[in-house]
């Protein structure tokens, strides 16, 4: 088949997978690939965020950083099909060595990064504008430094804001069609502040997305719990907070963006944060003899079954009826 329609095909058969598999809801379809796919390059942080696995020191699984040749294995059996790749699942991406050396693999493939802002030197901010990287996703979870470090422990606001300057520069200077987005985790310490975060937005030249915030810790749900329900993620039912959520039995991720950690395993969704369900090694197998293996299948007929029996769904926002900020 041509490169060139690759991706399209791949497409049309990924998505008539999904349908059909849907629709069925007691056979499995998989005829292609995945669009997406999100790459680890490390779990480590330089942070310490209370309700994130890997800040809160509750993930359970090693520390590491991803070699190279395992992601430059990974992409070219992938690199086909993709239409984007994240360079980043757990921990903060930029802390990798060979960070850019990522990125500019990615040529050709739409590429994301999500950081914490602490690493956006003015050498780094050129780089990254020129680095083939299609969009950047920095966290700034508060106007000043107090609000910003009730949830980002041990980050430096000031930082991050000339970060962010330092980027929205280097992206004039070099005319960079990168996509800059800032994300706000909305909770109780800062939504009072989200007209401040717009006007700061709209100076940087940046999109800003209004998130509703994780949380892992069960006890801590109402502290964190912004008074604006429309930015809640949980309600409350019979003294119990709830995910506001059908937890309908469909979850497209498994059929479209899978991620792989660090060391090469295979997880299905980002919700698996502490990679509780391997569907295999990319160290051992090829990518797609893991796609297409049993292991996988039975994972997907158990999310159409009953995905409310699978731990890492109970806190997933497939299915969330959010409002639109």
């Amino acid at each position: 088949m041509a490169s060139f329609y690759k991706k399209p095909v791949n497409l049309i058969l990924t998505g008539s997978s999904w349908l059909g598999s849907f629709v069925s809801h007691e056979k499995t379809y998989i005829n292609g690939m995945p669009l997406s796919v999100s790459t680890e390059l490390t779990n480590c942080c330089n942070l310490k965020c209370p309700e994130c696995s890997a800040g809160s020191g509750q993930m359970t699984r090693h520390k590491g950083y991803m070699d190279i040749s395992l992601f430059r294995k990974a992409i070219d059996e992938l690199r086909p099909f993709l239409f984007n790749v994240n360079l980043y699942f757990q921990g903060e991406p930029m802390m990798h060595p060979l960070f850019f050396s990522f990125v500019e693999y990615c040529n050709g493939i739409h590429s994301t990064v999500s950081t914490n802002g602490h690493f956006l030197s003015p050498e780094n901010s050129e780089r990254i504008v020129n680095s083939g990287l299609s969009h950047l996703i920095v966290s700034l979870d508060g106007t000043d430094q107090n609000s910003y470090s009730k949830y980002r422990v041990n980050g430096d606001f000031e930082k991050v804001m000339t970060g962010l300057e330092s980027v929205s520069d280097a992206k004039r200077r070099n005319r960079s069609s990168m996509k800059l987005e800032i994300q706000f985790l909305v909770n109780s310490f800062n939504e009072h502040q989200i007209p401040e975060l717009r006007s700061m937005a709209g100076k940087l030249k940046a999109s800003l997305r209004l998130k509703s915030m994780q949380i892992i810790n069960r006890d801590k749900i109402k502290l964190w719990l912004p008074g604006d329900r429309k930015f809640r993620r949980y309600e409350e039912h019979d003294g119990k907070y709830v995910i506001k959520s059908r937890l309908p039995d469909r979850c497209a991720r498994l059929w479209f963006n899978p991620v792989i950690t660090w060391d090469g395993k295979v997880v299905p969704c980002c919700f698996d944060k502490d990679a509780e369900h391997i569907m295999g090694d990319v160290t051992q197998n090829s990518f797609s003899d893991i796609w297409n293996s049993p292991r996988y299948r039975v994972f997907r007929r158990a999310i159409l079954s009953d995905r409310s029996m699978i731990n890492i769904c109970r806190n997933c926002t497939s299915g969330l009826v959010e409002a639109k900020y």
